[in-house]
């Protein structure tokens, strides 16, 4: 799909995922014009995308996707010719205790935009219009200790997130086979790196390490998680955007398979490098806590189709990425400190009791 002179809409572009997409697109593609829509939730934040804010090609619009005529507005004045639909509520541990948020904004969220893109762009000419829904590998459910998911594997959703994310892949790939509307899946791996916000595992243990706060592991810490650098990500959306077949699902993976207690012996071990401290000064921070209900145990992508259908492979080995995360939050503490206060500072000590 060749894209010149478009005007990309991006939701959840201040989100953890979305900054990094919105940055790619504004420094790569001048010629495109790149409107972030986001509703700045605890989890969005403007000071992710500060560094292209004044750029001549991009726009930020302050919106619900629930808000089916502020939605209707942004396609009126923007026209967009592809979305790239990020805007999701994503940690496993909020569905658990607020599931009908996550039912109304990955359900009714993902619904409002499919249509308002059907009724915004003439059924009779999608030519050059592309909506691409960007989803989660935990659709598919768990994985024992062999194989992998691949983009035919039967849906298996297990948490009040996955399966608001599985409806909403269900949403996206319906309108596409009823309306015709242009749709593309993808579903991807555990994303890692900077500006994500400290609720997920990488971000909070650096910072619980930095002020020497318990490291709260779920269960064993035997689970197992694909790791992919989210740079990576946003090249690999970049790629499915112009590239990609409408209709198909492609899997995203970072060929990185670890099990969560030997990625926090790996973390532990960096930081004592980096902050100077003695070895196994971090480890020592390490507290096991009742596992979370309905623990997936196992996920790991096959990004094969991805890699001979669009030349996409992930560019960062888990350990290089990791330090260069670990990096990047140690330089950027005022960040951190930032999005560590207030709100979520509640809910950490409610769900850890720290």
């Amino acid at each position: 799909m060749s894209i010149v002179e478009k005007t990309i809409l991006v939701t959840g572009g201040a989100g953890f995922i979305g900054n990094h997409v919105v940055r790619r697109l504004v420094n790569k593609y001048p010629d495109y014009k790149v409107v972030n829509l986001d509703a700045l939730t605890y989890a969005g934040n403007l000071e992710n995308v500060k560094d292209v804010a004044d750029a001549a090609n991009y726009s930020f619009v302050k919106a619900d996707i629930t808000d089916l005529e502020a939605i209707r507005s942004v396609f009126a004045v923007y026209n967009p010719d592809v979305v790239i639909h990020l805007a999701a509520e994503s940690h496993v541990d909020r569905s658990i205790e607020d599931p009908l948020v996550f039912v109304k904004t990955n359900l009714m969220g993902t619904a409002t935009m499919l249509q308002v893109a059907k009724e915004s762009w003439s059924e009779s000419n999608y030519d050059g219009k592309l909506f691409y829904h960007v989803s989660t590998d935990e659709v598919y459910g768990s994985l024992g200790e062999q194989g992998f998911f691949v983009e035919e594997t039967p849906y298996d959703p297990r948490s009040p997130y996955s399966a608001s994310k599985a409806g909403s892949d269900h949403l996206a790939r319906a309108w596409n086979h009823t309306f015709g509307l242009p749709v593309i899946v993808s579903n991807c791996s555990n994303n890692y790196g900077p500006y994500q916000f400290p609720e997920k595992l990488l971000p909070l243990f650096i910072n619980n390490i930095k002020h020497v706060k318990p490291l709260p592991v779920y269960g064993k810490g035997i689970n197992v998680r694909d790791w992919l650098y989210v740079e990576d990500h946003a090249r690999a959306i970049d790629d499915i955007m112009h590239k990609g077949k409408v209709g198909e699902t492609y899997n995203i993976g970072g060929h990185n398979e670890y099990r969560n207690i030997d990625l926090i012996m790996l973390l532990c071990k960096l930081m004592d490098k980096k902050l100077g401290r003695p070895e196994g000064t971090s480890e020592g921070l390490i507290t096991y806590v009742t596992d979370r209900a309905g623990h997936d145990m196992r996920y790991a992508i096959d990004a094969t189709k991805l890699k001979e259908d669009l030349g996409w492979e992930p560019s960062l080995q888990f350990e290089e990425g990791l330090s260069k995360t670990i990096d990047w939050y140690l330089d950027n503490e005022e960040w951190l400190e930032s999005v560590t206060s207030g709100a979520y500072q509640n809910y950490y000590e409610k769900m850890y009791g720290e």
